[in-house]
C-alpha cells in the first residue's frame, strides 16, 4: 500500500516536473521569425524584403477569363452586347445597386437630378436620356463605372463587374421607359395606366390635409 502511495506521487511530481518545463518552451507558431514590411534583407540582391509575386500567381477572386465580362471591350472599343442574358432578375438586381449607388447623384429616373446635384454639387452629371448616352455603347457605360469620369470615382472597388453590368441593364430600361411611345409596345398592349387627373389644387407635402365634413344626413344617418 505505501509502494502504491509513492508511485503515485512520484508521478504526480513528474507530470507536474513535466508541464512546468514545457510551458516555459518557446512559442514558434506564435513567434515566428520574420522580417517587418519593407525591411532590409541582405540575402536578395536589390536587398527588399518583400518580394514580387510568382509569375502567373493568380489572387483567388482574381481569375478574369472572360475579358470582355471584366472590361467591356472588345479590344480597344467598348461593345455594346451583354456578357450573359438579360433576365427579370438581372434588372431587379441592377435597380437595387442603382438606386444604391447611382440614384444619388443620378437621380431615380436617370436625369442628373438626383439629391447630392439639387443641393448645391458643383456639377451636374448628364442625364442619361440625352442623344449621347442614349447612342452610347454599353461597353462605355462600364468603363465609366469601373475607372469613373471627370469628377465621378470609380466604383470597381464597391461594384462586382456582375453587378456593374445589371445596373447597365436597368439604365437602358430607364432610357427606354422615358422616351417610349405608343409604337414601341407589343400589338394589343396598352399603357397600363393613365395619368391621373387632379381636381382642384394639390396638396404639397407640407399642407394639413383638411378634415372631412360631415353633413347632416350622415350625422343621422349614422357612419357609413
Amino acid at each position: 500500500m505505501n509502494n502504491l502511495t509513492g508511485c503515485r506521487k512520484t508521478f504526480s511530481f513528474g507530470l507536474l516536473a513535466v508541464l512546468a518545463v514545457t510551458s516555459a518552451c518557446r512559442q514558434d507558431m506564435h513567434d515566428q521569425p520574420r522580417f517587418k514590411p519593407q525591411a532590409r534583407n541582405d540575402f536578395f540582391p536589390d536587398l527588399r524584403s518583400a518580394r514580387e509575386p510568382v509569375d502567373g500567381t493568380v489572387a483567388r477572386g482574381q481569375l478574369h477569363e472572360d475579358t470582355y465580362l471584366y472590361t467591356g471591350k472588345i479590344g480597344n472599343n467598348p461593345g455594346d452586347a451583354f456578357p450573359f442574358p438579360v433576365t427579370q432578375q438581372v434588372l431587379e438586381r441592377g435597380q437595387q445597386r442603382y438606386n444604391i449607388f447611382c440614384a444619388p447623384c443620378h437621380s431615380r429616373v436617370g436625369d442628373g437630378k438626383g439629391m447630392i446635384p439639387s443641393r448645391g454639387f458643383s456639377r451636374m452629371p448628364p442625364s442619361y436620356h440625352i442623344e449621347r448616352l442614349q447612342k452610347a455603347p454599353a461597353g462605355y457605360f462600364f468603363d465609366v463605372i469601373t475607372n469613373g469620369l471627370g469628377i465621378m470615382q470609380g466604383y470597381s472597388a464597391q461594384i462586382p463587374a456582375q453587378d456593374r453590368w445589371a445596373i447597365i441593364a436597368y439604365i437602358r430600361a430607364l432610357q427606354l421607359s422615358q422616351n417610349a411611345s405608343s409604337a414601341d409596345l407589343p400589338s394589343g398592349q396598352t399603357v397600363p395606366s393613365a395619368p391621373p387627373n387632379f381636381k382642384g389644387d394639390a396638396p404639397s407635402g407640407a399642407s394639413p390635409v383638411k378634415p372631412a365634413v360631415v353633413t347632416e344626413e350622415k350625422k343621422e344617418g349614422g357612419a357609413e
